[in-house]
């Protein structure tokens, strides 16, 4: 009986450890990437709110040739909708909503995502005059986890994870843009 005691306790203590750390873990992750393009402001602002356009650059649009797409609305304004099914796991299901456009200076979206796991997250695009040809174009996204499994966040590199995508598909932007 000692032992079984020492067991419980042990295990408990086990349990427990975690779900009280998970406590002081933040909750919220951003991740932002930018990348200066030699084009006028007005010329990339006006590529980057249509979201098709996103096909041309986005590191996930590429992965799964066979992604099946939807639209619904008039791309680039807001209540716009791209809709993929992908049975790449890294893709998923999900979709993509212009939810507010600052004319010529950023676009928010919110992407819902449905498979492998559902969570409905903001991101953003951003242009910034740099001079009369150039252009910086920021690129964000962040995320909430709720407690307990804000507690993966001390394992994840989401700046790796999902900044390297975003460098990436800015990069792709800006050759295209520059062509």
């Amino acid at each position: 009986m000692r032992i079984l005691k020492k067991i419980l306790i042990v295990v408990g203590i086990l349990i427990a450890i975690p779900l009280v750390v998970a406590l002081f873990v933040k909750k919220d992750y951003a991740v932002e990437k930018e990348i200066v393009i030699n084009k006028p402001k007005t010329e990339v602002f006006e590529y980057i709110k249509l979201l098709r356009n996103q096909d041309n650059f986005s590191k996930w649009a590429t992965i799964d040739p066979n992604i099946k797409k939807t639209y619904k609305g008039t791309d680039g304004t807001v209540g716009f909708v791209s809709h993929w099914e992908s049975d790449n796991e890294e893709v998923g299901w999900g979709e993509q909503e212009i939810k507010k456009i600052t004319e010529g200076e950023r676009i928010d979206f919110e992407l819902r995502f449905i498979k492998p796991f559902e969570a409905t997250e903001p991101a953003f695009m951003s242009t910034e005059m740099v001079s009369e040809n150039q252009t910086k174009v920021k690129w964000g996204f962040s995320g909430h986890m709720d407690y307990p499994m804000n507690l993966m966040l001390l394992f994840m590199d989401f700046e790796k994870m999902i900044g390297d995508d975003l460098q990436s598909g800015l990069t792709k932007l800006k050759s295209e843009l520059e062509k």
